[in-house]
C-alpha cells in the first residue's frame, strides 16, 4: 500500500518517549521536552493525561489531514466537556475514551460525519474504509510488536486509513519506532488478532 499523506502525531508531543512510558510509567513524561506543545497547563497535567490520549491523537490526525492542528490535550479537555472522558479528582484516574460522546463532541464541534461501530469483523473493514476516509479502530496496544501474541484484544486505539481483503494500514499514536507509527502495514489476518471489532467510523 502507498502511503496515506495523512500527517502522522503520537499520543505523546515528543514520539519517542513510547519505551520510556513502557519501562516507567506516566512519570517517564515529565521528562518529555516538548510537553508544553500538548495544550496541557502543566508538565503534571500532560503528563496525566497523554496516557489516555490515544483517541485524540486519532482526532488530531483526522483533523490535521484537512489543515487544522490542534493540541493534543486540548482536545481532550473539550471532549471531556461532552462525556468522551469521565475524570475522578480523588483517585486522579481518567476513564475513556468513551465512543459516543466522542462521536456527539465532533460532529457538534468539528463538523464531521462519525458512527459507533460494533460486532465489525475485520474482513469488513475494507468496505467501512469505502464508505468513510477513517476508521478509528480498538486494538491492543501490543499491536506496535505485530509478531507477539496479545494477552487481550482493545484498549488502545489506532487511525485506519486504508485497507484492502489482504492488508491493512493505519497511524498507531503510540508506536516505539519509525516502522511502528506512521502507516503501518499489515496483513489483515494479523491485525485480526489485536482488534476488538469495534471503532468509529469518520468522514472528515
Amino acid at each position: 500500500m502507498q502511503q496515506s499523506g495523512v500527517p502522522y502525531f503520537s499520543q505523546w508531543e515528543t514520539p519517542g518517549m513510547t519505551l520510556p512510558v513502557l519501562a516507567e510509567g506516566a512519570q517517564a513524561l515529565l521528562g518529555d521536552p516538548l510537553w508544553h506543545q500538548s495544550g496541557a497547563g502543566t508538565v503534571e497535567e500532560y503528563a496525566r493525561w497523554a496516557v489516555n490520549v490515544c483517541g485524540m491523537a486519532c482526532l488530531k490526525m483526522i483533523l490535521a489531514a484537512r489543515g487544522e492542528i490542534h493540541p493534543t490535550i486540548a482536545l481532550a479537555h473539550a471532549c471531556t466537556h461532552y462525556g468522551g472522558y469521565v475524570v475522578n479528582e480523588i483517585n486522579a484516574s481518567i476513564k475513556g475514551l468513551i465512543y459516543a460522546p466522542f462521536v456527539r463532541f465532533v460532529t457538534e464541534r468539528f463538523g464531521l460525519a462519525a458512527e459507533t461501530v460494533t460486532g465489525v469483523a475485520t474482513s469488513a473493514l475494507p468496505e467501512h474504509l469505502a464508505k468513510r476516509r477513517f476508521f478509528i479502530a480498538s486494538v491492543n496496544s501490543g499491536i506496535r510488536w505485530p509478531e507477539r501474541e496479545p494477552p487481550s484484544k482493545g484498549g488502545h486505539l489506532v487511525l485506519v486509513t486504508a485497507a484492502s481483503p489482504e492488508t491493512i494500514r493505519f497511524h498507531n499514536p503510540s508506536g516505539h519506532d519509525e516502522a511502528s507509527q506512521a502507516d503501518v502495514t499489515l496483513p489483515l489476518a494479523v491485525f485480526d488478532r489485536f482488534f476488538a471489532n469495534r471503532g468509529i467510523s469518520v468522514e472528515a
